[in-house]
């Protein structure tokens, strides 16, 4: 098998004197959905943030493309082809739904920018119609696709997205996880999707790794996750 496009080998974090990751390993090869599911407070978000270089690695390795990236600053991180839709989805509430987009083309200018955002309304035609509306009017569903076009805007070879189905209607969430499977299907595009919701995450994913409190206690295939009954037990409401 070829290298890992994305790899953590021993990667510590702090915020302050609490320890928030544990000597995580984990790994994401080109063109894979990979999923980190964990409770709240799990530590799923800190490894997000850990990896664009927010908080930085206390101990460990990070390496994208084969580099290390682990002290490099989180711009330079992010001009490597990676992009985040981050927890939250942070848009920019003011800023209408076009600006919002141009904000994560990262100087791709002109046709190159036009080009992108073609893309991302042929993923999600909502956005399209909302072009001139300001971000901060559209529903949660519409925020969210909007929080995802933006991180697409710089075609990244790898996206981190954090809890896309947080505060969301099913109908909505099954749109969204759609559309990503689409996208990786059509693309090849590489996920690292964070989320609580194990039955849909495990559903779409090739392979996961469930995180408590801080460490990596298992990992496999996406499928067989979802069968394990621990993981039915503590992540999908007794196996319903």
């Amino acid at each position: 098998m070829t290298a890992p496009l994305l790899r953590l080998s021993g990667v510590t974090a702090y915020y302050g004197a609490i320890q928030a990751l544990k000597g995580v390993d984990l790994e994401v090869h080109q063109g894979e959905i990979v999923t980190l599911i964990g409770a709240n407070g799990a530590g799923k978000s800190t490894l997000m943030m850990t990896i664009c270089g927010t908080p930085r690695a206390r101990d460990g390795r990070i390496e994208y493309d084969g580099t290390d990236i682990t002290r490099l600053p989180t711009h330079e991180i992010m001009r490597r082809g990676l992009a985040q839709a981050p927890e939250g989805r942070r848009i920019f509430p003011r800023m209408s739904v076009q600006e919002n987009l141009l904000m994560g083309a990262h100087g791709r200018t002109g046709p190159h920018a036009a080009a992108s955002a073609e893309e991302v309304f042929a993923l999600f035609p909502r956005l399209k119609e909302r072009l001139e509306q300001r971000g901060g009017t559209l529903s949660g569903g519409e925020q969210q696709m909007l929080a995802i076009g933006r991180a697409l805007m710089s075609r990244p070879r790898l996206l981190l997205l954090d809890e896309p189905s947080l505060g969301l209607a099913p109908l909505v969430v099954r749109q969204i996880f759609g559309a990503i499977r689409d996208l990786n299907r059509a693309t090849g595009l590489t996920v690292l999707l964070v989320e609580q919701n194990a039955y849909q995450a495990l559903r779409l994913a090739n392979r996961g790794y469930v995180l408590v409190n801080g460490a990596i206690t298992m990992a496999g295939g996406g499928a067989e996750l979802l069968a394990r009954p621990e993981i039915r037990a503590a992540y999908l409401e007794g196996g319903h």
